[in-house]
């Protein structure tokens, strides 16, 4: 809990505590499954190239199978891999009757078409829920494997038992990972949910304006320290989604992870706020554990 002059005081939303909580529930079931004999969730992950960030995630990704008693698989292949064979590789995890749910990590090299593989996984094996059938059958409001970032940051406001009914909620970026999805999870007639959504993006105009009017702050859109305090309304709830390495000489890697908000400034405003890290990312991994094991069971698509 921290005080700042003349100002809300605000509470940590520890992502990374809940989601620790979360594994252990997964964890709890997954050693149930094994003393009665059932099939143990094994998770695969395809990770092309080098990128920093995506390096990070695939590790925390083994770790944390490790943790809840998974299987895990991590492919690795060089960015000069081709189309042809990455969709070959997708099609032999969809036909291995041992991986009940795998990822292809992105971003991917230029020359691969990112669409074209994530339609390639099937629905049912589609544990990150970008294929169009999942995100189809969110929208429709069918049972399906949601994407993971987006049900973590629904996961977060349950868990603490945020209001969210008849709040307005301003989600800033779009995109199909976390910023669309998140902004319809929001807006369904679910507890969390129930909000009025304000998607904005950056064709949007008088944005400080828009999210000055937020009860509940999403922040989606990769630009570190984006969201200052003039953006934001006294008591909101602010998520920042943001995990973006900037440059840090202080550090011993050379680089620290930054959100897109402006935590110095913006949190003695909030009454809740997510830290980077420690908030949003760590439950990113949980969701996915937990659509695998979902995956296992075949709560979506029935086995």
């Amino acid at each position: 809990m921290t005080t700042a002059p003349d100002a809300i005081t605000y509470r940590l939303i520890d992502g990374k505590q809940t989601a620790e909580a979360i594994k252990e529930e997964i964890a709890a079931e997954v050693a149930q499954r094994r003393a009665a004999g059932q099939k143990v969730p094994h998770l695969a992950a395809i990770l092309v190239g080098h990128d920093g960030g995506s390096e990070t995630y695939v590790h925390n990704k083994v770790l944390a199978c490790e943790r809840v008693g998974f299987g895990s698989t991590l492919l690795r292949f060089e960015d000069d891999i081709t189309e042809a064979e990455l969709l070959a590789k997708v099609e032999e995890l969809n036909q291995d009757p041992e991986i009940d749910g795998f990822i292809v990590q992105l971003p991917l090299p230029r020359h691969i078409d990112t669409n074209k593989v994530i339609e390639a996984v099937r629905p049912e094996k589609d544990v990150d829920g970008f294929h169009p059938m999942n995100i189809g059958r969110m929208v429709a409001g069918l049972p399906a494997l949601l994407p993971a970032t987006p049900s973590g940051i629904v996961e977060l406001l349950r868990r603490y038992e945020l209001v969210t009914d008849g709040k307005h909620c301003v989600v800033i970026g779009r995109s199909n990972i976390v910023g669309t999805p998140v902004s319809i999870l929001l807006a369904k007639n679910l507890e969390p949910g129930n909000c009025t959504v304000t998607l904005c993006h950056s064709r949007t105009q008088n944005l400080a304006d828009i999210t000055r009017t937020a009860d509940i702050l999403v922040a989606a859109l990769g630009r570190p320290e984006f969201v200052t305090a003039d953006m934001v309304k006294p008591g909101a709830v602010v998520i920042d989604v943001g995990t973006t390495r900037v440059e840090d000489a202080t550090k011993k890697s050379g680089w620290a992870l930054k959100g897109d908000v402006n935590f110095a400034e913006v949190a003695p405003l909030t009454s809740y706020i997510t830290p980077v890290p420690g908030g949003v990312g760590p439950m990113t991994i949980a969701m996915l554990l937990l659509n695998t094991l979902r995956a296992a069971k075949g709560e979506v698509y029935p086995k």
